[in-house]
């Protein structure tokens, strides 16, 4: 039994896909969390994956840059956290704006708010933040909105530029360019304003 929930928890980490994270509780609706963790435990010391800190795991990708496994992604090593703890995240600051290639600085610390406690994770490779915050800029917006927001606010009023709107767009399907500027008449109004013009008109009639 132990054996065929290994197999099955191995088939799903490889459908997940080369750099993803995961913690025992991702696989909980096929094995106890003890299993899991077991599992788990078992696969990092076989070197099928990696233990980037306690309770979270990586299926590492390869570097062929590198000639060794690619670092991790912060990006998904805080969201695995956020899902075993069932908190709402939402990249604030710096880490919104790298996540949607508005800088190329990779940031010393990822920021994020959460409707959990506010808490700092360490790894190898730096420090993820939760910051508590529960509001209208958050919680009650779809992902992409609320990233577009925190995204503008980390930028300010006076520098977005036709550079900025272009990458937006490009970081968004029709559908989420709609959803933001439905969802956006609940936050600052300059950024509405913004979040009304990344929908062409002919794209809004197909949305």
């Amino acid at each position: 039994m132990i054996e065929n929930t290994s197999d099955t928890a191995i088939s799903r980490i490889k459908t997940m896909g080369k750099g993803s994270v995961f913690t025992p509780k991702d696989f909980l609706d096929i094995a106890t969390h003890d299993n899991a963790r077991a599992i788990l435990s078992r696969l990092a010391k076989q070197g099928t994956i990696r233990r980037l800190r306690q309770g979270v795991y990586e299926y590492p990708a390869y570097s062929n840059l590198l000639k060794a496994p690619a670092s991790p992604d912060p990006n998904a090593i805080a969201h695995a956290i956020g899902r075993a703890h069932g908190w709402t995240l939402v990249p604030s600051g710096d880490t919104a704006l790298n996540l949607l290639g508005l800088s190329t600085q990779v940031p010393a610390r990822w920021t994020y708010f959460s409707d959990g406690p506010s808490k700092h994770h360490q790894w190898a490779g730096g420090t993820i933040t939760f910051k508590h915050r529960t509001n209208k800029e958050t919680t009650s917006l779809s992902p992409r909105t609320a990233l577009f927001v925190q995204a503008l606010k980390a930028l300010g009023k006076d520098h977005v530029d036709p550079h900025v709107l272009a990458t937006l767009r490009k970081q968004a399907t029709a559908k989420d360019l709609a959803v933001a500027k439905r969802e956006g008449r609940y936050v600052t109004s300059w950024i509405y304003e913004i979040l009304k013009t990344l929908l062409p008109a002919r794209a809004e009639s197909r949305a």
